[in-house]
């Protein structure tokens, strides 16, 4: 059984979506190895406790090691995103990044299609 998100729920997260989008354009994390790191969606826990962040990774060659750089400064961003949140939230959640693999699934789709759609069926031709 799937929760409704609550109204504050979605308030924390399009705030934390926000900030952490401006964390990481100021230290420099949404360009990585020449590829572009986005913040696809954040989605935040009833207790507000427990926030996922899923990235969205544009033409960055290896993910693993791009998500190993984001985890290793963590600690930088959580404190970015204290000092510009703090006077909005009473405490700071405990973040974990996550990929986000929906635009690779959209990819796949459509090239499934595009394949499908390039075979010939026989029902398919063209009388001549």
């Amino acid at each position: 059984m799937i929760m409704q998100e609550g109204k504050r729920q979605k308030q924390v997260a399009a705030l934390l979506h926000e900030e952490l989008s401006n964390v990481f354009q100021h230290l420099g994390l949404n360009m990585i190895d020449g590829g572009m790191v986005s913040i696809s969606s954040v989605k935040i826990s009833p207790d507000l406790f427990d926030a996922k962040i899923y990235l969205s990774f544009f033409k960055v060659p290896d993910r693993k090691a791009a998500m190993k750089k984001i985890e290793e400064r963590s600690w930088e961003i959580k404190k970015e995103l204290v000092n510009s949140i703090k006077r909005q939230l009473r405490s700071m959640p405990q973040l974990s990044f996550l990929v986000d693999e929906s635009l690779d699934y959209v990819d796949k789709m459509e090239a499934l299609f595009k394949e499908i759609k390039s075979q010939e069926f026989p029902g398919n031709q063209q009388k001549k």
